[in-house]
């Protein structure tokens, strides 16, 4: 039903989370991130939106992401119908697809990154997103995340179709420093590359400057 990217920029220490579904409003369930802590997608047949934020705690709590998924997939007697992929904050990934969501479904976990996707048009999907993520290492972070997400779309995505995308990426703050959301598009994938290209607008760039942060409480 949903097809994810989590990953980590080892140049900044930012975590990042695509995602797309036939489903609407993809964003407000599926990805999840804190700064210096990590990444999670939850998803699945029956997705828990709980694995979200009690995976964050577990990761700020123990660090690795490994011991995140065994904990939250052990204590769930729906696990057979999630899916959850974590990245931790140095990197390390791990998984979870229950044995009862709908094929073309699974995993691939990297150092740095890791995909994942239920209900797809078929097992290159996967290989789709993971590869064009990984073949452009120079590329800036969130446009890498973009690109593997269009490009698991391009290889048929959620066997459904399409309704929503969504793009979150933490730096070093509470706050993200980029949460874009499709929620009901024809072609979300384009409209989040739209959106992303109009977050580049000089005007907004110096708005999100001028944002206090945590080492500088009062700008204004």
């Amino acid at each position: 039903m949903t097809l994810s990217i989590v990953a980590r920029d080892p140049a900044t220490g930012a975590f990042g989370v695509a995602t797309a579904s036939a489903s609407l409003a993809v964003g407000a369930i599926v990805p999840h991130a804190r700064a210096g802590v990590g990444a999670i997608a939850t998803q699945g047949y029956s997705t828990n939106p709980t694995y979200g934020p009690d995976g964050l705690d577990l990761l700020a709590a123990c660090g690795a992401a490994a011991s995140v998924i065994t904990a939250l997939s052990e204590a769930d007697e729906g696990r057979s119908r999630r899916q959850l992929v974590a990245i931790d904050s140095v990197g390390r990934t791990a998984a979870w697809t229950g044995e009862g969501n709908v094929p073309a479904m699974g995993h691939l976990c990297y150092e740095g990154f890791a995909v994942a996707g239920n209900m797809l048009a078929g097992e290159g999907v996967l290989a789709a997103m993971a590869g064009a993520y990984a073949a452009a290492p120079d590329g800036t972070f969130t446009e890498r995340l973009l690109r593997a997400i269009r490009a698991g779309d391009r290889q048929g995505g959620d066997r459904r179709g399409r309704q929503s995308a969504a793009l979150c990426v933490f730096g070093h703050e509470r706050y993200a420093l980029v949460d874009l959301r499709a929620d009901d598009a024809d072609d979300p994938i384009a409209e989040l590359f739209r959106l992303y290209a109009l977050s580049k607008d000089p005007g907004f760039v110096a708005f999100r400057n001028r944002l206090p942060t945590r080492d500088t409480p009062h700008r204004s």
